[in-house]
């Protein structure tokens, strides 16, 4: 029996049939990791003695008879800016190359409450700010269905250790389409949850009011089991809520097809695919719908000034003097004074991309500049939200693409960071809107993987795990 092909419900059957121990599982994967990472380079540390240590915990369990959560034994990645206590959580810096968590974030306390056992912390694009994972200071993921490919950032790492199967489901984060493009390019199915129905408390921000916590994993049942663990209000985040309504489950959907995500410039075979599942959709009952989303277009600065704006005020704390890397204590700077400390330690601990964004929002926050970039850019995102707000006055769901194009080669747009952000170009309204949306395999092209995103309302991901669920069926992976 391959022990490292499962999903949740299979590997949780096994456990409590006795057909496996949660070490045999666990060894399975860790053994996978061990033998590919070199090649795929998803994770960037193992956590071999913690996962044997939760491993064994729950195989005692299991031999005295109790009863396991869902989620169980079941070995997971970790995206590396959620912090696990006691493990290195570097956010893919250099700046933090050194640290280790003291404490658990709040979903990582919900998973070992549930019995996870985590193998270790998973790569992404540096403070979770990229679309290709090449961000990252040592290295980059590659994608296990072409590893000349980038898997998408900045979950890269997540979303490779599941497409790979050296994990059974993740955790990444979503800023502007974090989670939904790797799961894309991957071919797997990834949440980025409404803002606030997840804790962020533990989480490295980079754009608080846009980052959310999710699940990645090979089924849209999986990825519903996890985020059912990871979910609810939480008093050390004073963003999240609790939102466990169920909504009333209906067989048939009326869905939306915006026309500014069809426009020029998407690639013909990720058009057609998803064409051909809203045709299938309304061959079996659902009623497929064009409307308008309007401010689309002014999605991609408005996010920039916005994300760019509070990653620098976010990453203000990493000086040189608190944590993780300071010249002062390196034998190859020549440091003077405090001033100095800070300009060495930032300069050579944060890569390019982490220091253009904190360049960008430092001078949109700067004075004379605030109200005419960063406030508009408020404004703007209320205007996003309002066109979403009155979509769904009419739909149930959105379906569209999440990315204009398939996986592209690594090194293919590092040289320029505009054709880059164009990547994230039908995921972002959804984060700034603060909607849930939820990637799944819809087909491929010369075996890339095509993914779409059905978008729901606010707090309705039941609404998009059922849709998601018929996509699943129609089997176009």
């Amino acid at each position: 029996m391959q022990l490292n092909d499962f999903t949740i419900k299979e590997a949780h059957d096994g456990l409590v049939g006795k057909k496996f121990s949660a070490k045999e599982l666990t060894d399975a994967y860790l053994d996978k990791i061990e033998k590919e990472n070199e090649k795929i380079f998803a994770f960037l540390n193992v956590s071999r003695d913690l996962a044997a240590a939760q491993a064994k915990c729950v195989d005692e369990k299991i031999k005295k008879g109790e009863e396991i959560p869902l989620l169980a034994g079941i070995p997971m990645a970790i995206k590396d800016i959620i912090l696990v206590d006691g493990v290195g959580c570097t956010a893919a810096s250099k700046i933090l190359e050194k640290y280790v968590a003291p404490y658990d974030a709040t979903v990582i306390k919900k998973l070992k409450d549930q019995g996870s056992v985590f193998l270790g912390k998973a790569n992404c694009d540096e403070f979770a700010m990229g679309s290709s994972n090449e961000n990252s200071a040592f290295g980059p993921a590659r994608n296990p269905r072409d590893t000349e490919r980038v898997p998408g950032g900045s979950s890269g790492g997540s979303a490779a250790a599941v497409a790979a199967n050296q994990c059974v489901a993740a955790l990444g984060t979503d800023t502007g389409g974090s989670i939904r493009l790797p799961a894309c390019f991957c071919g797997i199915t990834g949440l980025k949850p409404t803002y606030g129905a997840v804790s962020r408390y533990g989480v490295v921000a980079y754009a608080s009011s846009l980052d959310q916590v999710g699940p990645l994993a090979k089924s849209v049942e999986d990825v519903e089991a996890v985020f059912s663990a990871i979910r609810g209000a939480d008093p050390m985040d004073g963003t999240s809520v609790d939102s466990c309504q169920k909504t009333k489950k209906k067989q048939k959907f009326r869905i939306g097809m915006p026309k500014e995500y069809f426009a020029k410039g998407i690639d013909p075979q990720i058009d057609s695919a998803i064409r051909q599942t809203l045709k299938k959709l309304e061959e079996q009952g659902d009623e497929i719908v064009e409307i308008n989303l309007p401010h689309t277009e002014y999605a991609l600065p408005c996010y920039y000034i916005i994300a760019s704006s509070e990653a620098s005020a976010n990453l203000m704390r990493f000086d040189g003097i608190r944590y993780g890397y300071s010249a002062e204590n390196d034998a190859n700077e020549d440091v003077k004074d405090l001033a100095d400390i800070y300009l060495k330690s930032r300069g050579k601990g944060f890569g390019p991309e982490v220091r253009r964004k904190i360049m960008l929002g430092t001078y949109v926050l700067s004075a004379g500049y605030y109200d005419a970039y960063y406030v508009r850019a408020q404004k703007v995102r209320t205007l996003i939200k309002r066109d979403f707000d009155r979509a769904f006055e009419d739909v149930d769901a959105i379906i569209a693409p999440v990315s204009p194009s398939l996986p592209f080669k690594i090194g293919e747009k590092a040289d320029d960071p505009l054709q880059m952000y164009l990547s994230d170009i039908f995921t972002i309204s959804i984060n700034l809107a603060g909607v849930p949306s939820l990637a799944v395999p819809c087909g491929n092209a010369g075996g890339l993987p095509i993914g779409l995103q059905v978008i729901g309302k606010h707090f309705d991901e039941d609404t998009i795990f059922d849709i998601g669920a018929k996509i699943e069926k129609l089997n176009l992976r």
